[in-house]
């Protein structure tokens, strides 16, 4: 009799530690959800996420140094983010500011040109008056281009096309400006190159490789373009003699908005190299760079054969 009251005592003990331990568990969990709930509040409001080292070697502390660490990298994103923004408000305001001048500017030699028409002076005017409105179709295409990445509209259509008349679409429309600076331009390749490319992105992106080319090559210099076949890709490069980048400045070319610091007094806003690895990007190829200071530039485009 005793032994199995013994019994009854010791299943009584065990259900009260059960019970016991039910209980916590249930605390423990309403603590976790608690507390959970209470970081997911300071997160969505953008507050710090208070530290609890007393209880690292929990399933809340763990939980809580990733909450931690999700914290300090969104902040990072919010606030490149905003710099961001700000740089974009702080280039289109500037851009802004700058189509005053030359729109004024029409607006006088216009203005002037009513009473001179036929003169010598007239003509000259009639000269200024044309360098006024390339330099408004110069800033307003850069905002198109801008407001493009801005929204993501680069919409990729690729189809099998010739490369070598994209290319010559691309060159077609530097020539005048690299007859100005009395530039040679060479190319090298076989009279087709059916690649599937898109046209449209393609000329973009080879015109602004171009057009750097142009604009930081001395009068006289060269540009060589040539389009080789590979194994794997179709390689097109685009060489100059001009200036030259440093190799430690490489890696910030391709960033939106860069500009070196010696040719701020060249027309640019910065976009048409990133403009460039974006449209590569898009088509699964890529874009690299050799380089040295005061030894000319060579830009690589690497499109896929297969896909």
């Amino acid at each position: 009799m005793a032994g199995f009251i013994v019994i009854i005592i010791c299943l009584l003990l065990l259900i009260i530690l059960l019970l016991y331990k039910l209980y916590r568990q249930q605390k423990d969990i309403y603590d976790f959800a608690d507390r959970l709930e209470r970081h997911l509040d300071d997160l969505l409001s953008d507050k710090d996420i208070e530290d609890v080292e007393d209880m690292e070697d929990t399933l809340f502390g763990k939980v809580n140094e990733k909450l931690g660490r999700l914290s300090k990298v969104w902040k990072v994103r919010q606030r490149t983010n905003q710099e961001q923004k700000e740089t974009i408000k702080e280039l289109i305001s500037d851009i802004s500011h700058q189509t005053k001048t030359p729109i004024a500017n029409q607006k006088l030699y216009l203005e002037i040109l009513v009473q001179e028409l036929t003169s010598k002076r007239g003509q000259e005017y009639l000269v200024k008056m044309g360098k006024q409105i390339d330099k408004l179709e110069f800033l307003f295409q850069n905002l198109v281009k801008m407001s493009r990445l801005e929204t993501g509209m680069i919409l990729i259509k690729k189809e099998k096309e010739d490369l070598v008349q994209t290319l010559s679409h691309a060159v077609a429309q530097i020539v005048p400006r690299a007859a100005k600076k009395q530039m040679e331009i060479s190319v090298d390749t076989q009279e087709k190159f059916w690649i599937l490319h898109d046209r449209k992105w393609t000329e973009e992106a080879i015109f602004n490789l171009l057009d750097n080319a142009v604009k930081y090559t001395d009068v006289g210099g060269k540009i060589h373009i040539e389009i080789q076949p590979q194994e794997i890709f179709t390689r097109l490069s685009i060489r100059d003699t001009g200036k030259g980048i440093a190799t430690e400045r490489q890696a910030q070319i391709f960033t939106r908005f860069y500009r070196e610091p010696e040719v701020h007094e060249q027309e640019g806003i910065g976009i048409g190299l990133f403009l460039a690895r974006q449209i590569m990007e898009l088509q699964k190829g890529y874009i690299e760079v050799r380089s040295e200071a005061g030894r000319g530039s060579e830009f690589i485009l690497y499109f896929p054969n297969e896909e």
